[in-house]
């Protein structure tokens, strides 16, 4: 084999090498959040739901509604969807005011991501 030959196989060899898909680590994080990140409510919500872009693991998710006070406003268990993409939990009827939502998941691939986010449900006159 001539050497530009060679040196054309190895180059080769070498882009196939370095063009091999190599898996994606992925971290879930919230790509809809209901009610809204920021959000001011003239009713308060019956549920949070948070969708996420890739599923979650349904044995290490938590989601808390805390009131100002810094108590625990969810109810029951939070539930993961059947396809896992989906957090979501019950909560009390929320009286006027500022609610943050704190939320811990482990994605499918092990990583850990957790963040929190802030609504208001408004009084009325």
């Amino acid at each position: 084999m001539n050497k530009r030959a060679l040196a054309l196989l190895s180059g080769t060899f070498l882009a196939l090498i370095v063009g091999v898909a190599v898996p994606a680590s992925a971290h879930s994080f919230p790509e809809l959040e209901i009610p809204p990140a920021g959000a001011t409510l003239s009713e308060p919500p019956a549920q949070i739901t948070i969708k996420y872009d890739a599923p979650i693991e349904k044995l290490f998710a938590s989601i808390e509604v805390l009131n100002s006070a810094g108590q625990n406003e969810a109810v029951g268990k939070p539930e993961v969807s059947s396809d896992g993409w989906k957090l979501s939990v019950p909560v009390n009827k929320l009286p006027p005011g500022e609610y943050t939502v704190q939320w811990n998941v482990v994605c499918i691939d092990t990583h850990h991501t957790q963040g929190s986010y802030s609504f208001t449900v408004e009084a009325h006159s």
